[in-house]
């Protein structure tokens, strides 16, 4: 089966960039780019707050266009391939545990932004997460934080669905949260690095 790439962006829109930026070799995968950076950009979001509120989003002409398509580029790449990306080197510390005791540690899922921990049960601590990672946010909450909370455990207030259906258990997540919160730090920090560069 064929498939067919929809680029959404017109020839007109294509045409203003152009003559805007007096260069004929911006594609409209460029403007694609652009766009994810300005639209990434907090000092943005947060100069046209209630405008984007009302309406469809408009798009600044900045100085050097094919930096910020660099930019929406190198995000781009981040935030799609974040479960490839290189492990941050939190540092891994685990108390003693007596396996044979059956018992499961219990969960906690907290994160420390002062300390820069993350305490995942009463055995596992990731340490040395940077400042500038907990800064990066998906929507209103820090990203860092968002995935603790997915895999918090959280019991149905349902008894029946609470008896028959609660199965989830961190336990059994565990090491592939701790991968994934080693991926997450490292777009966080990349993504609050490439934000600075913009608002420099």
């Amino acid at each position: 089966m064929a498939l067919f790439f929809i680029d959404n962006i017109t020839d007109w829109g294509l045409a203003q960039f152009q003559n805007h930026y007096k260069d004929s070799t911006i594609t409209k995968l460029d403007i694609f780019h652009y766009t994810y950076a300005v639209l990434n950009n907090p000092a943005y979001r947060q100069k046209y707050e209630l405008n984007l509120k009302r309406e469809f989003p408009r798009l600044p002409l900045y100085d050097d266009f094919h930096r910020w398509a660099s930019w929406g580029k190198q995000l781009m790449d981040l935030h799609i391939n974040y479960e490839t990306v290189a492990l941050y080197p939190l540092k891994r510390i685990d108390l003693p545990f007596d396996e044979s005791s059956k018992i499961t540690p219990k969960a906690k899922l907290k994160a420390d932004k002062t300390k820069g921990t993350i305490i995942l049960d009463e055995l596992t601590t990731l340490e040395g997460v940077p400042k500038i990672a907990w800064e990066y946010h998906l929507g209103n909450r820090c990203a860092l934080e968002w995935i603790l909370d997915q895999y918090k455990e959280k019991k149905p207030k349902d008894p029946t669905i609470a008896e028959k259906f609660n199965t989830y258990r961190f336990a059994d997540y565990k090491e592939q949260v701790i991968d994934l919160l080693q991926r997450v730090c490292t777009v966080s920090v990349e993504t609050m690095r490439i934000i600075q560069d913009m608002n420099n």
